[in-house]
């Protein structure tokens, strides 16, 4: 139906006039997401219409079947200039069911029994949507939802549901709509973190919707397959996969600083008690190796913003059978990241984002939990030189070697790394065959020829900017070697060591005749 017909309706005032025209025109548009620009002024002046709707006594079909009217007016960007104030707002988060008594109190339709509850779940979940759709588009929808505390009534609801049985769409916009308030507002982001404890909030709600147990002190199972080895349970429903990852994404929101920072005994014990449960999300998988691999990044990324000295969780588990077992601990876990990383680079797309944030957790792992380090190995297996490229990248490249405990080389040396060390490359990090002497049968004057060769070649490279050759200077310091230094090098390699100090002598085939 036009929108000017349906405004037209509208104007009437006539419930079953309005309900008949709005059906008519929410059947049209349900799967519309693309406007056009032509519309907006009347699309924005139905949307007054029908928010004025909400605010009278009608029949429940009618309120749903506007609120349904908003949901698709709110997903044109362009024309929520009529549900970002506090007044739209506040008749949304009524239907939601999230309109916290001291809100109210400041809207102006403050007198009617806002708080009532609503039965009718489809109302609920219409509103819900409707505010989350004007939240990602609207800056300042967000704002007046930050001044009407809906993170306090969305929280309210969420502390009820990890105790009963709750409707999963419903469920899942609440944590949605507590996301969306906490990727944009930092102020936000604080109050649910300290003022709603937002950690143990949260931690709760991952713990029902996974369906935890806990057989021991900081170790989780799912309750009904006690015993049974992480990697033999089933796959997570696409429900709990859902609900988890928009767990998962609040909780490094509201951690984000945590891992910067100290924190108190209480603070660590929830730390502690949530690192258990990554642990244990880690550990399992989903139904499709897409979905794993989405839900492991979630869990991965927010154990990169716990506090280190909580990570040690990952470690406690007894070993068991089939466990892989370091030094006596249970090093599944760091197994299970190494996969996690092979896989990212199999796939070897975007690289940098989605490799950064299991390195940077191994690598600070690493400084505090000798099992760890000593498990990784890293430089050994790694090579200096992709090392030092992997450091350069994340900006860590430097010298010397900060404070801190440091293993010795030979401390993290394994009977099978003894064995291959002497054909280990330690610049590449593997094994390499050994190679034939290039130089082999070559008469010096050959080998002077081709070390010339190879000093021209660097001194073209120099002179494009493609590379800058160094050279060790009287002060023992390395400094750039400039275009006529090789040139010169080029006409006489024993002018190398003379230049930089050197008190060898030459080679008798080199003194003047």
């Amino acid at each position: 139906m036009d929108v000017k017909r349906v405004i037209e309706k509208m104007e009437t005032g006539e419930q079953d006039t309005v309900l008949m025209a709005l059906q008519s025109y929410n059947k049209e548009m349900s799967q519309i997401f693309t406007f056009i620009t032509e519309d907006e002024q009347d699309r924005q002046y139905l949307g007054e219409l029908v928010l004025a709707f909400l605010n009278k006594d009608v029949q429940p079909c009618c309120q749903l079947t506007c609120l349904e009217t908003v949901r698709i007016l709110t997903r044109d960007k362009n024309c929520l200039s009529p549900f970002v104030s506090r007044s739209a707002l506040s008749t949304l988060a009524r239907y939601a069911g999230i309109l916290t008594p001291a809100a109210t109190c400041q809207t102006p339709t403050g007198t009617r029994e806002e708080l009532e509850e609503h039965p009718d779940q489809d109302a609920v979940m219409e509103g819900l949507k409707s505010i989350c759709n004007v939240l990602l588009h609207s800056e300042t929808g967000l704002a007046e939802a930050a001044d009407l505390q809906l993170i306090e009534g969305v929280t309210s609801r969420l502390k009820q549901s990890h105790q009963c049985s709750r409707n999963h769409e419903i469920l899942f916009f609440d944590l949605r709509l507590t996301f969306l308030l906490t990727a944009q507002r930092v102020e936000i982001r604080k109050q649910l973190a300290q003022e709603l404890h937002g950690i143990s909030l949260l931690g709760n709600q991952l713990e029902a919707v996974l369906g935890l147990c806990w057989p021991d002190t900081l170790e989780a199972a799912r309750s009904g397959f006690e015993g049974v080895p992480l990697e033999e349970l089933p796959p997570l429903s696409r429900q709990q996969t859902e609900l988890a990852m928009e767990v998962l994404k609040i909780l490094f929101n509201i951690t984000f600083d945590k891992g910067r920072r100290s924190v108190d005994e209480e603070e660590a014990a929830e730390f502690r008690r949530l690192a258990a449960i990554l642990r244990h999300c880690l550990m399992i998988h989903t139904d499709g190796d897409e979905g794993t691999q989405e839900f492991h990044s979630h869990v991965v990324n927010l154990l990169g913003n716990l506090p280190l000295p909580c990570l040690d969780v990952l470690l406690i588990p007894k070993v068991q059978q089939g466990s892989t077992e370091y030094m006596g601990v249970n090093m599944d876990a760091v197994d299970m990241l190494l996969n996690f990383m092979e896989k990212r680079l199999d796939r070897g797309q975007k690289l940098k984002e989605t490799l950064l944030p299991s390195v940077n957790l191994l690598i600070e792992s690493s400084r505090i939990h000798r099992e760890t380090r000593k498990f990784l190995r890293f430089i050994k297996y790694t090579g200096y030189g992709n090392a030092a490229g992997l450091l350069v990248t994340r900006g860590l490249f430097a010298g010397g070697r900060g404070s801190g405990f440091y293993s010795d080389d030979e401390d993290s040396d394994t009977e099978e790394y003894r064995e291959a060390k002497a054909q280990i490359n330690p610049v590449t990090g593997v094994v390499e065959e050994e190679q034939p002497d290039p130089m082999e049968g070559m008469t010096e004057e050959q080998k002077e020829y081709e070390a010339i060769k190879l000093i021209k070649m660097f001194e073209k490279l120099s002179r494009t900017s493609v590379i800058q050759p160094m050279q060790l200077g009287t002060d023992g310091k390395m400094r750039a070697m400039k275009g006529e230094d090789l040139h010169n090098l080029a006409q006489n390699p024993v002018q190398l060591s003379a230049n930089s100090g050197s008190e060898d002598e030459p080679d008798e085939a080199e003194q003047p005749h």
